[in-house]
Order: C-alpha cells, then sequence, then structure tokens
C-alpha cells in the first residue's frame, strides 16, 4: 500500500488526539454501579451491531463490480436497500413496539446475517433480495436498539441525566472508533490476507451472531404504549400539519434530506471516481480515514456547541457550504488534470486529490451529525418527534433512489455536480432558518397546539 495513505491517516490521526486531549476537562456525573453494568452491556452489543454494519459499507459496491455487474446494475441494486428501508421504516418501529423491542433486535442480526450469506452468490436476484434484507435490517438498527434502550432505562428506574452518557458513549464508539477498526479489518482481510472482497460480510455475519447471543442472554423485553400504534396514518398527518405549520421544521427536514441525500449518493460515488480505471486502490484503509475525518468534524463540533457563540444556525450554513465545494473535487480535477486512460495500477494524481476533498466532506459529515441532532431538540417538538423524523425519510430515500436509478445515465462528474447544487441549496435554507429564529425563541412549541382542533381527537396518540 502507497506511503500516501499512511501519511493521511496518521496526519488526521495526530489532529484529532491534539483536539480531543486540549479540551477542558468536565465534571463528570456520579452514576451507580449497577447503571455502569447496564451501559456498559449495551455499549457492548451496540458497538457489535455497528461493527457488523461498518464492515460491510466498503466492500459492497467493489463485490458486486468483481461479479461483473455494471454501474447500472449495482445503482439498481442500491436501489433496492434504500427502496427496501423506505418501506419499511415507516412501520418498523411500531412493529418493534407491539413485537417486542429484544425481538426486534434479534430479527436485525438474523436479517442482516442472512443479507451477508447472499453475498456469496453472483446471482443477481440473490444478490437483491440480500439488498432488501439489508435494507429492512437498517430499519431496525436505526429504530429497535434506540427504543429498547429508552424503554429499559427508565424501567429501571435510572436518573434521565445519565441516559446521555450511553448515547455519548455508544455515538464515541459505534460511529467513530468502530468505524475505523471495522475498515482496518475489512482492509486486512481483504488486501493483506487476500481473503477475497467476500471476507469483510462473513466476518460482519459471525460479529453479528456473537452480539445476538449477548441480546439472549443479558437483555429482558419490552414493549412500547400499543395506543401509539393503532393509527399509523393519523400520525403521519399530523407530522404533515405539524411541518407546514411551522417554518422551522419544514426548513430543517428539507436541509436534513438534502445533506443526507448526497451523503447516501456519496458512499456510492467515491469507489468508481478514486478508481475510474480500475485502479487498485484499499478500501477498506480509505473508508477509515473517511471516518478518522469524521471524528475531526465531530471533535470541532462538540467545541463549537459548547460556546455560546457561535450559535449552530450560524456555522451550519459555512458547513454546507464547504461541503459543497468538496464535492466539486472531481469535477475540477477533471479539467485540470488529463484523464489517464492506463487501466488498473495505482491511483492516480487526481485520485490524490479527490481523497483531500473528500475527507473535507468527511469532516462536514461530522460536524452535521450532532448539530442536526441539536436543531431537532429546538425545533422539533417532543411529542412527535419521531414520526416527523421518520416522515423526512421518505423523500430522503426516494431521493436516492431517483438518483441510483439514473446514475448510468450522467458522468460521474455530473452526479457530483448534482449533490454539490443539493448541497448549495442545504445552505440556503440554513441562511433562512438563521435569520427566522436570530431575533426570537429558539425552540419550537412544546405541544402541537397549532394542530387545528377538528384534529384533536385524531391527533391523541402523538399527545400521548
Amino acid at each position: 500500500m502507497e506511503l500516501f495513505y499512511f501519511l493521511l491517516f496518521g496526519a488526521l490521526s495526530a489532529v484529532v488526539a491534539a483536539l480531543e486531549l486540549s479540551k477542558r476537562n468536565k465534571d463528570r456525573i456520579i452514576t451507580s454501579s449497577t447503571f455502569t453494568l447496564f451501559k456498559n452491556n449495551y455499549l457492548l452489543v451496540y458497538s457489535l451491531m455497528m461493527a457488523g454494519d461498518w464492515l460491510q459499507g466498503p466492500y459492497v459496491y467493489y463485490l458486486y463490480s468483481t461479479y461483473g455487474f455494471t454501474k447500472g446494475d449495482i445503482g439498481q441494486l442500491f436501489i433496492a436497500g434504500f427502496g427496501s428501508s423506505m418501506l419499511f421504516g415507516t412501520i418498523v418501529g411500531s412493529l418493534a413496539d407491539k413485537q417486542g423491542r429484544k425481538r426486534a433486535c434479534v430479527t436485525y442480526c438474523i436479517t442482516y446475517i442472512l443479507s451477508c450469506f447472499t453475498k456469496h452468490f453472483p446471482d443477481y436476484k440473490v444478490l437483491m433480495l440480500g439488498r432488501v434484507l439489508g435494507g429492512i435490517a437498517t430499519s431496525l438498527l436505526f429504530s429497535a436498539f434506540e427504543s429498547w434502550l429508552v424503554a429499559e432505562h427508565n424501567k429501571r428506574g435510572f436518573e434521565q441525566q445519565w441516559l446521555s452518557l450511553t448515547f455519548s458513549k455508544a455515538i464515541f464508539l459505534g460511529n467513530g472508533l468502530i468505524a475505523i477498526v471495522s475498515g482496518l479489518l475489512g482492509n486486512l482481510l481483504v488486501d493483506t490476507l487476500a481473503f477475497g472482497p467476500v471476507a469483510p460480510f462473513d466476518a460482519a455475519a459471525c460479529i453479528l451472531a456473537i452480539g445476538m447471543a449477548i441480546i439472549l442472554a443479558t437483555w429482558g423485553e419490552n414493549y412500547g404504549d400499543s395506543s401509539d400504534n393503532k393509527n399509523l396514518l393519523t400520525q403521519f398527518r399530523g407530522a404533515a400539519i405539524a411541518i407546514a405549520c411551522d417554518e422551522k421544521i419544514a426548513l430543517l427536514g428539507a436541509i436534513q434530506s438534502l445533506f443526507e441525500g448526497s451523503m447516501y449518493t456519496f458512499v456510492f460515488l467515491w469507489t468508481p471516481a478514486l478508481s475510474p480505471n480500475d485502479e487498485e486502490i484499499p478500501h477498506g484503509f480509505i473508508f477509515a480515514t473517511f471516518m478518522l475525518a469524521s471524528m475531526l468534524g465531530s471533535s470541532i463540533a462538540s467545541r463549537l456547541m459548547a460556546s455560546s457563540a457561535p450559535r449552530v444556525e450560524s456555522y451550519m450554513q459555512i458547513v454546507f457550504a464547504v461541503s459543497a465545494a468538496s464535492l466539486l473535487c472531481p469535477i475540477v480535477t477533471s479539467f485540470l488534470i488529463a484523464p489517464s486512460n492506463v487501466r488498473g495500477g495505482g491511483i492516480s494524481f487526481s485520485g490524490y486529490f479527490q481523497i483531500f476533498g473528500f475527507c473535507t466532506f468527511e469532516a462536514c459529515v461530522g460536524i452535521f451529525w450532532p448539530s442536526i441532532m441539536k436543531m431537532r431538540s429546538q425545533y422539533i417538538p417532543e411529542e412527535a418527534r419521531s414520526t416527523i423524523m421518520n416522515f423526512f425519510r421518505i423523500p430522503l430515500n426516494i431521493f436516492v433512489c431517483v438518483v441510483l436509478y439514473n446514475v448510468n445515465a450522467f458522468p460521474i462528474t455530473i452526479m457530483f455536480g448534482m449533490c454539490s447544487i443539493f448541497l448549495g441549496t442545504a445552505a440556503v435554507l440554513q441562511r433562512r432558518l438563521f435569520v427566522i429564529t436570530e431575533g426570537g425563541s429558539h425552540k419550537s412549541k412544546s405541544s402541537l397546539e397549532w394542530i387545528p382542533m377538528e384534529m384533536d381527537t385524531e391527533a391523541e396518540p402523538l399527545n400521548d
């Protein structure tokens, strides 16, 4: 592997370490030993679940390409995953509440293991089935585990403030260190040990099986309030009214959909962008570098949010503008650097330049996640939080599916240009959000009092 990758990874590691070590020590929250055991058990399971997910990410496109599928075929396989998540994501939370959150978490493990198993077959229909199973698993990953944790935390009578400790640790481990370690492990299996591109999926299945065994042995079952799940249509109707009545919520949802849509499109595009002529690139190591850049962004975000100025609404305008500029790198290199026609070999000079741009984008992603969570806590009413958040995942998944469906019809530079335009639009909308919140209250209404009176009876589940 080329020295460039090690130098970039080392430089980012040094910057992240410097930022973390230079932070001021904050007073620690004193908790009980019982809570510590509960927290550590959840963190172990969540880390294993995220490892099973992160191990697969860098090699999905690569595996399909080694099976001889075209970019269009691979795009359709990705569409199946996002489409499955879109269809099942809106109802999987309700099913978890009715059938049990522990059972839903076990279902996640089984579904994802089956999805990993399908990767052994270079048959398009089998791989399509695997993508559908993967989409269902993704919906469960981002709903069932959090639902189980919150319910179990409250059932055991732990203080509400302690819940934030579990969440912060889970994000740091699951979306940071575990992602990096998974990328490095995948690179070890595929490139160093030469086990082939299906090896990370086998490793993921094994890790998920271990996590499932821990869930079955140590977790208790809990359920949601059945009254919350009787009328899903009413919940979506209430969410639509909330969006129509509060411009801040509408802007926040549009911003989230534009950014996440561009982010998921980038996940599909970065591999062909860095290896247009089938150059040999260390997918796992590059993925780990991207995750390290994301950790850098998260570290920057924690510093920004710790101070009263600048406000989140202010600095996020810059973040969106920088992210839009970073995804223009493939377009800039196509004009300034003559493309190479040599098949195979190492990464090209334009690839080096693009990696810097992509790392910048990932740093913006790292700033985006905690910042958007803070804005959601300010503007989305608690009574309808999950419904409204799920509501905005529908246009997000539709957007990604449309882009991937047409991925073979446009050059890759056009696709990156579209993402850059969407991110630029997000910056403009963020500016509007900043303007309308600058002089007034920064918090949304604490209840759905703006829902018309004739909706009171139908919207009752939202106010429980």
